[in-house]
């Protein structure tokens, strides 16, 4: 059953000109824009206010009274579930990998502001974080609360739709795009960008969030488009995960210095650090050339960088004191 969504962003997000970037990217003055989804206006910004939009839509629909996801400690998605269910008159309850103390900033923070309660469910994979949000939906169920699941990284066909209508703002504001450079984490972002723009013309960069995203993208994109996707057909880059999805690597450190120092934007160490980098990699090797139009997605995530330990030292590096 489909259900209308809600209103919880500020939309169209604008697009910049990026020229000093992308000199020194290695591409022309007018090659390379930036789609501000960082700007969604919701509980810090970031791009999963799209998804949510339906995703709350549906679960108001159904009648909940609270959201529950998954997510990491300093989960973006997981952050702007709770605004979300802020901003609806609902309750939020955070099912989250790992255990209390181990970070107490970034998006911890703002999910305690934010009025979330929080399940710690300690050191599991995907599937066990998967049944610990459905055993804290059955003690809700049985305490009197009706809880919706929101899935990991609110990504699933229906959560899809909010990056279809993103692919429809960036027709509009860049004719002639090329390619839209995304962080590829959970899928669902990556999906409704190739459901709207198609497969040539969304270059994902893997952020390490899954073993194989490739596979995520191509199940929520297929029921939204008319083109033929599948996963061997997707332009994905799998060459900045590193050491894994914690890690700061040497690529994204220097990206997200080069963001910030070329153009004063703030990435992330994640998720657009890592998708910067892709980018920057994707030129070198010609994937991305010279006199195309390319727009680099800006998915937010700020908070995450002040729970990154290796990331706020690295910023402070820059930060060296001159007597002038």
């Amino acid at each position: 059953m489909s259900h209308p969504p809600v209103q919880l962003g500020t939309f169209p997000t604008p697009v910049e000109p990026a020229p000093r970037l992308a000199a020194a990217l290695g591409l022309g003055p007018d090659d390379l824009w930036v789609k501000r989804d960082d700007l969604t206006g919701l509980g810090g910004g970031g791009n999963k206010t799209r998804k949510l939009e339906w995703l709350a839509g549906a679960a108001l629909a159904e009648g909940a009274d609270t959201l529950v996801t998954t997510g990491g400690p300093q989960s973006n998605h997981a952050r702007l579930t709770a605004a979300a269910a802020g901003r609806l008159g609902l309750d939020a309850v955070l099912v989250l990998r790992g255990a209390p103390g181990r970070s107490r900033s970034g998006n911890l923070a703002l999910d305690g502001l934010l009025g979330a309660r929080i399940s710690w469910a300690g050191d599991v994979d995907q599937s066990g974080l998967d049944a610990a949000a459905a055993e804290v939906c059955a003690r809700l169920r049985a305490g009197g609360a009706r809880p919706a699941l929101i899935p990991f990284g609110g990504s699933s066909t229906l959560g899809a739709q909010g990056y279809v209508r993103c692919g429809e703002e960036l027709r509009a504001q860049v004719p002639g795009l090329r390619t839209a450079v995304v962080a590829l984490g959970s899928g669902g972002t990556m999906a409704g960008l190739v459901a709207a723009l198609g497969t040539e013309s969304v270059l994902g960069v893997d952020v390490g969030a899954l073993a194989d995203p490739a596979p995520a993208v191509e199940e929520f994109a297929a029921p939204l488009t008319s083109e033929k996707v599948t996963a061997r057909r997707l332009r994905v880059r799998r060459d900045q995960v590193g050491s894994g999805y914690a890690a700061l690597t040497g690529p994204v450190a220097e990206a997200l210095r080069l963001a910030a120092r070329t153009e004063g934007i703030i990435l992330d160490p994640t998720y657009t650090g890592r998708a910067l980098a892709g980018l920057a990699a994707a030129v070198r090797d010609g994937d991305v050339r010279p006199g195309e139009k390319t727009v680099f997605v800006h998915t937010g995530g700020l908070p995450g960088l002040f729970g990154h330990a290796d990331a706020v030292a690295y910023a402070e590096e820059g930060a060296v004191t001159h007597d002038l």
